[in-house]
């Protein structure tokens, strides 16, 4: 089993530390609640997509270090995404983290997402990383439902 230093890599805690895009932004035309009931992460995703791509992104929230990190990255690389491209990340992520399997998404286009590889050893941690992705995905969907990872 990976050392529990590895899952909190130096990436991960200074996006946990000075998390980007945490903020609401002005006029969103989307955004979604998400919550994990098994620890307490609450977060807020906010989008404003213009032509089927995502002009700005921010999200408020409280969490574990997993949690603010993965939505903290997720911003980052989301910025200026199509929607199905924001789709496709989704899709990749959670393979990356959650697949028991030899099977992995190309690390091309995840950027600094790849630091999460490690979370799948600790399965507890998977709905913490994964929290801001199925909120976001709530919100391309246009759901109103607070997204819970129960």
């Amino acid at each position: 089993m990976a050392d529990l230093q590895d899952l909190y890599q130096e990436t991960i805690l200074d996006h946990y530390r000075k998390p980007r895009n945490f903020h609401e932004i002005g006029n969103p035309n989307r955004q979604a609640d998400g919550f994990n009931p098994l620890c307490g992460d609450k977060l807020i995703i906010y989008l404003q997509i213009e032509h089927g791509t995502i002009q700005d992104i921010g999200f408020v929230g409280s969490g574990c270090a997993i949690s603010i990190a993965s939505a903290s990255m997720m911003t980052e690389i989301l910025k200026g995404k199509t929607e199905a491209e924001a789709k496709t990340l989704f899709a990749n992520f959670n393979l990356l983290v959650a697949n028991r399997t030899d099977s992995q998404p190309e690390p091309e286009g995840m950027g600094n997402l790849t630091a999460f590889s490690t979370v799948r050893e600790y399965p507890v941690r998977i709905r913490c990383a994964t929290l801001a992705w199925h909120t976001l995905r709530a919100a391309l969907d246009k759901h109103q439902e607070t997204v819970s990872t129960e």
